[in-house]
């Protein structure tokens, strides 16, 4: 039997604001346990939590940024469940009206080797506080609970299963990742806890309709883990089903050491949590002219930019999606362009997305951390242009220029002149160096001349070798179709 996979995703992001969502406590990550939680946070009785302004605004701004709907009246509600970090008894949350309604997520993912657009239709995505921490660790066999973090203020972004693979999960992740942080919303620091997903999995057989039971993996922090949870989830719920079993909708915790999933407890529903509208919060309103003033404010969004990268420097719809995934990427090339010259657009766009992201993954950095500046790259990209060097000794310039790790503003021209890598244009050279080939590949040379064309390929070869790769290979191909007739 053949089996479709179908994700959600809920997507829990810090706010970037100063303060907690509903006290004026500081969230600076780090602090001693306990010494960032203020009465409000430990319930003490007689406290009333007051709503941080910042944290709706940067609501609005993300839901403005997905076109989704800004509810002009939503309801904070109680999310009712023991815990021993909840010091309150439940969690404030909202419920059946959130602050943001719809919208959608464009994303590249690569499926069977090929590079394809999808779209993520979002449900919702409402605030709420976080709760406190247990520390399991150094008590001999008791539980430490720390509540810095009771009350943080969260953006809970909940999808429609509208994934149909890890793959599509933690590219629809990513591109949602670049969002928060492009805004400024969230820091996305996924090792302090500021960005984690939960993965609602679930399978059916290929043509079914209805969905399968769902199990949920709580608090993914890593897209790595995101990915390896839901591929294994995947495969146990699929061999439960075809020995005979049944899948228990349930929670689910993902163990990275041994790369399997397990269970937490049974998945409660909403009439578990017995939600109701907080007596102690008005009903948040947000007028018009206030959503206004937050999208004078927002930066220039990824549609936006990615729509201006194709008309401005003629870039296809993927390039431009690929460079407008991260902010910092989107604002080197604009920055290798302004100094190259708008000619150099197409190939900048392909080196990015080429060989300075291969290089980037391989060492765990992002582009914002690049040893190589856009000043400097823009200079290798105009002695291409110019004939200076190749694309292929242009690879081994850019290679040695993240090496060097240098601020000098003439590094290409240095490291070219330093390591004799300057292109052999001079006609006369190249010709001494193609006759001295032809004499030395008498049979290639006969073979091109009976219709064989990889000959010519073979002799082109040839000749670069013994330039050492420094001919100019269009003129070497030119000189060589002359020399051959």
């Amino acid at each position: 039997m053949q089996w479709e996979v179908v994700i959600g995703l809920e997507t829990h992001a810090q706010l970037t604001t100063e303060s907690k969502i509903f006290s004026g406590a500081s969230i600076a990550f780090g602090a001693a346990p306990n010494t960032q939680a203020c009465p409000v946070d430990l319930a003490l009785p007689g406290v009333l939590p007051v709503l941080n302004k910042g944290a709706v605004e940067r609501a609005i701004q993300f839901g403005l940024a997905i076109g989704a709907t800004i509810a002009p009246e939503s309801i904070f509600a109680r999310k009712n469940y023991f815990y021993p970090d909840l010091p309150k008894g439940y969690q404030i949350s909202q419920f059946e009206i959130p602050v943001v309604q719809g919208g959608t997520l464009s994303f590249v993912v690569e499926i069977n080797g090929k590079a394809e657009l999808k779209t993520v239709q979002l449900t919702r995505a409402h605030l709420e506080e976080d709760a406190g921490k247990s520390l399991h660790e150094d008590y001999h066999g008791m539980t430490g609970i720390d509540l810095n973090r009771a009350g943080t203020p969260l953006l809970e972004i909940v999808t429609e299963p509208d994934m149909r693979s890890a793959a599509e999960a933690v590219a629809y992740a990513k591109a949602l990742h670049s969002l928060v942080v492009w805004l400024g919303v969230c820091d996305g620091n996924m090792q302090e806890g500021s960005f984690r997903c939960d993965a609602n999995v679930s399978v059916r057989p290929v043509g079914q309709k209805e969905y399968g039971t769902r199990c949920e993996i709580k608090n993914l922090n890593s897209f790595r883990f995101l990915e390896e949870a839901i591929n294994y989830e995947v495969r146990r719920q699929i061999e439960v089903i075809e020995d005979g079993g049944k899948i228990t909708q349930e929670t689910r915790l993902y163990d990275p050491d041994k790369k399997e999933t397990r269970s937490m407890r049974s998945k409660e529903d909403a009439m578990d949590y017995r939600y109701f509208p907080d007596p102690d919060l008005p009903p948040l309103v947000i007028a018009a002219d206030w959503i206004a003033r937050v999208k004078a404010s927002l930066p220039e969004l990824p549609g936006a930019m990615r729509e201006r990268f194709v008309r401005d420097y003629q870039l296809s719809e993927y390039d431009a999606m690929v460079l407008t995934q991260s902010k910092a990427m989107a604002i080197y090339f604009e920055s290798v362009v302004s100094t190259a010259g708008r000619e150099q657009a197409k190939p900048a766009a392909n080196w990015l997305m080429g060989e300075v992201s291969s290089t980037l993954n391989r060492e765990g950095i992002d582009i914002a951390h690049s040893p190589v500046s856009a000043a400097q790259f823009a200079l290798l990209l105009k002695r291409i242009a110019d004939g200076t060097i190749s694309n292929k000794i242009a690879k081994e310039v850019f290679s040695g220029m993240w090496d060097a790790r240098s601020d000098s503003a003439t590094l290409a021209d240095d490291l070219i002149e330093s390591k004799g890598l300057k292109q052999i244009s001079d006609s006369g050279a190249l010709e001494k160096i193609i006759d001295e080939v032809l004499a030395a590949n008498a049979k290639s040379v006969e073979e091109f001349r009976t219709g064989k064309e990889k000959a010519f390929n073979a002799l082109i070869g040839q000749a670069m070798k013994a330039s050492k790769g420094k001919a100019n290979p269009a003129q070497l191909t030119e000189l060589l179709k002359k020399k051959l007739g």
